[in-house]
């Protein structure tokens, strides 16, 4: 997510006059926020969607979305309408990108900015569940109200390259882990089966995983070893993240 800027203040009178009035002029287009939150849960990549109130909409599920009210900075508003929705508040979330198409909306023009988070499930308890709010398996998701097929989907190929780049898979982890559960968590979101030796391969080069001499214990297959990501290590090192190419 950005650093949060101030907005520049004006002092002169006449200054501030001449900004009022040139906003005056600006065509009154209506901008909302629409939250992707993904979840991961025994191994499959979930979306947290809510019935749509619309009737041009019924039936149809939407992200989660409202108004950004005035004097509202769009972090802000995205963090509040997760809190209003959800009730949670420890979830963090990152802007994507906007969504302007004139068609959009059924009402007229209406810009959307999208965020989108990725968090474990089972670390995360829903308060509250109005409008049939719940989680959905993306894999079978279909049609949606508005244009959030879309959203949904260009999140989708954000969280991808995302999970590549940086090493926020680790956090839905516990903090034991086997590769097995590594490599389950990367393929769940990846869409994809991977190479089991050239996974395990290109963790072993990143010098990041730390064998805490332990075996997995009370599985239905052949116990692996557990393992810890060295958050220590990787904050430190210069070289940071240098992503993964599958």
């Amino acid at each position: 997510m950005t650093k949060k800027q101030t907005a520049p203040v004006l002092h002169e009178p006449h200054l501030i006059k001449d900004a009022v009035e040139l906003v005056k002029s600006y065509p009154k287009v209506p901008l909302t926020i629409d939250c992707a939150i993904f979840g991961f849960e025994e191994n499959k990549l979930k979306i947290l969607l809510i019935k749509s109130d619309l009737e041009v909409f019924e039936g149809k599920f939407s992200l989660l979305g409202d108004m950004v009210r005035d004097n509202e900075e769009l972090d802000d508003a995205a963090y509040r309408i997760m809190k209003e929705r959800t009730g949670m508040t420890d979830v963090f979330l990152d802007q994507v990108r906007a969504f302007g198409h004139p068609n959009r909306h059924p009402g007229g023009r209406v810009i959307t900015i999208a965020y989108c988070s990725l968090l474990n499930i089972n670390h995360h308890e829903l308060s509250i569940h109005d409008n049939d709010l719940h989680w959905h398996s993306l894999a079978s998701l279909k049609e949606m109200a508005f244009d959030h097929k879309e959203i949904v989907d260009s999140c989708y190929a954000w969280l991808q390259k995302r999970i590549q780049e940086h090493p926020l898979g680790f956090n839905l982890l516990p903090e034991k882990f086997s590769l097995r559960e590594l490599q389950n968590l990367y393929e769940a979101i990846l869409g994809i089966t991977l190479d089991r030796r050239n996974f395990r391969k290109k963790f072993a080069s990143m010098d990041l995983l730390i064998d805490i001499d332990e075996m997995e214990q009370d599985v239905p297959h052949r116990p692996g070893k557990l393992y810890k990501f060295n958050f220590e290590k990787y904050e430190k090192s210069k070289r940071k993240w240098v992503g993964i190419d599958f």
